[in-house]
């Protein structure tokens, strides 16, 4: 309602007033009689209350069903909105790479798909052999061999070598966190990385922690300063891609002040180890027999 509207309807209830105030001071024609005087306080009392409610409803908020009908929708617009700017920026860091990155993740993991199917045809082998084999007891003792190596290159018992990166953190700010040289680990083993050493001196494994310490980080209770260095053996292609990714470490780490380098090297010598504990709780569970159940 506009002010105008609002503006006639008070100068109505004014009149109204006036009029009532008019009857009941007695300025109609003619005298009238003593029983005849309540009836005009009564209806001025009357035109008194019509007149207020009148004047109520002129301040009285009105909605319409149009009004109604516009705020749902804007409700909906802001929530679609919402929706909207957290899918953007939950999208996944792939979409921001390039075809030519894109291809040599592909390809780096095309060639480690090809590389477990070759491991699983020597396992077959291998199985085949110790079943039919005519020595069976030279063939147990080579696979025997060759399982312990590999658990030994994996648990970092054992001395490494082959192709991969040697990737280089430079922090001049201290700004550079355990969380954010975890990560680099994390990304290099979701990368294919299978064995990693930092600064020459700490063999990362499955059991290694990362913490805060002062003046660097601590990995597996030894104080490592800044700069950081990371060598991992895998794909030199997909490791550095890997690395290099928008949003990857580099662009992390670039963020918080540091510089990445990343070298692709035909050949990386990791020559710290681990040193294993015995567990206190873990045990080799018992064979199973045929037709054992749980």
């Amino acid at each position: 309602m506009t002010m105008a509207e609002k503006s006639e309807k008070l100068e109505a209830a004014r009149r109204e007033q006036a009029g009532a105030r008019e009857e009941s001071t007695g300025t109609g024609s003619g005298a009238k009689s003593p029983a005849a005087e309540p009836r005009p306080k009564a209806a001025g009392a009357k035109q008194r209350n019509i007149a207020w409610r009148r004047l109520g409803g002129a301040f009285r908020p009105y909605v319409s069903r149009a009004q109604i009908a516009g705020a749902t929708l804007l409700a909906v617009l802001g929530f679609a909105a919402t929706i909207q700017v957290q899918a953007l920026r939950t999208t996944d860091e792939f979409s921001t790479a390039d075809q030519s990155q894109l291809v040599q993740i592909l390809d780096g993991l095309q060639q480690r798909t090809r590389r477990l199917e070759s491991d699983i045809s020597e396992l077959q082998q291998a199985k085949s052999d110790l079943v039919s084999g005519a020595d069976r007891s030279r063939t147990a003792v080579e696979q025997a061999q060759a399982r312990a190596q590999t658990l030994g290159i994996l648990a970092g018992t054992l001395p490494a070598t082959g192709p991969g990166i040697r990737l280089t953190i430079s922090d001049n700010q201290a700004a550079v966190d355990a969380s954010l040289v975890l990560n680099t680990i994390e990304e290099l083993r979701d990368a294919g990385a299978e064995s990693i050493e930092v600064n020459d001196r700490v063999r990362v494994v499955a059991a290694s922690y990362f913490l805060n310490g002062q003046g660097g980080i601590i990995i597996d209770n030894k104080l490592i300063p800044p700069p950081y260095t990371i060598d991992a053996i895998g794909d030199t292609r997909t490791l550095a891609t890997a690395m290099r990714i928008p949003g990857g470490v580099v662009d992390e780490v670039s963020q918080k002040g540091g510089l990445v380098t990343v070298l692709e090297r035909q050949t990386v010598q990791i020559n710290s180890l681990h040193n294993v504990t015995s567990p206190r709780y873990a045990r080799p569970a018992p064979e199973k027999t045929s037709g054992a159940t749980k």
